[in-house]
């Protein structure tokens, strides 16, 4: 699996997207220290004379949003957001979806059967309307929407985790385990849970992209996380009614998402290519 983790990293792409996502993680824990200003301070001089916002350039490299505020220092305090929401939600999802996925697939008979009319009945909900359904019963705030985005994310790896758990119940292997005596919960998680984890790993990398996006979505219909907060999604949300005058107010944060979640996406085929080579060439 070294020669093949090496490979990968030799790839320009894929070492690419390793150091935006560490730049940009680096950034989010960094913000506090090497962000030029408060992102909530509203400066007398970041407006022009007509109270438009300011171009990149200057003291405001980014420039100014609509209230004066610095937009580089929300952007970096923005990361912080949308990072925590995606690994926090992205981390839920994998673990709901993984534990009904082994119920599932180890006890198979009826208890699959509810588990899995369950999930398609949760597949059958547009995630984003079941998302926004949920966001607006809840008030909203950056662990609610993390719960949210979890609650409509995990069908996904379920499914996947359940066709592979009935295999490997299946399998020989286990078979001979049984035989020699062992106990269910030996055999779920010394022999089973470990052959899974490679599958979570990319799901919790590839899944994070989801994440990120869908929390910029609801912050930019207005039921994600609250200001003064800054996030991404949010920040597009408050200036796009200057999208014409100011284009750099959703350029800079669009673009943001845009790279954090082809990065997440590049990595994610990356590591399933490491971990399971007979996938390789097929996403």
């Amino acid at each position: 699996m070294n020669t093949r983790l090496h490979k990968a990293l030799r790839n320009p792409v894929v070492a690419g997207a390793a150091l935006i996502v560490v730049g940009i993680v680096a950034v989010a824990l960094l913000a506090p220290w090497i962000a030029p200003h408060d992102p909530a301070e509203q400066f007398f001089d970041g407006l022009t004379l007509e109270g438009m916002p300011l171009a990149p350039g200057g003291q405001f490299l980014l420039g100014t949003d609509l209230l004066g505020r610095d937009l580089l220092s929300r952007l970096m305090f923005g990361a912080r957001t949308s990072l925590l929401i995606g690994v926090v939600a992205n981390g839920i999802a994998v673990g709901i979806g993984t534990l009904l996925g082994v119920a599932a697939g180890y006890a198979g008979g009826v208890t699959a059967t509810l588990i899995n009319r369950f999930t398609d009945l949760m597949m059958a909900f547009p995630a984003l309307l079941l998302a926004i359904a949920l966001a607006a019963i809840f008030a909203p705030s950056l662990w609610i929407v993390a719960l949210v985005i979890a609650l409509v994310n995990w069908v996904w790896v379920a499914r996947v985790i359940y066709a592979q758990t009935a295999a490997l119940r299946k399998s020989e292997f286990i078979e001979a385990v049984r035989s020699l005596g062992a106990n269910w919960p030996r055999i779920l998680f010394v022999h089973i849970v470990p052959h899974l984890v490679p599958t979570m790993l990319v799901w919790a990398t590839l899944g994070i992209s989801t994440t990120v996006l869908l929390e910029a979505t609801l912050s930019f219909l207005g039921i994600g996380v609250r200001p003064p907060t800054p996030s991404w999604g949010g920040i597009i949300f408050e200036c796009q009614s200057y999208f014409l005058d100011a284009p750099w107010l959703v350029f800079f944060p669009g673009a943001a998402i845009l790279i954090l979640a082809l990065s997440f996406n590049i990595l994610g085929d990356a590591l399933r290519d490491v971990l399971d080579p007979t996938q390789r060439g097929k996403s």
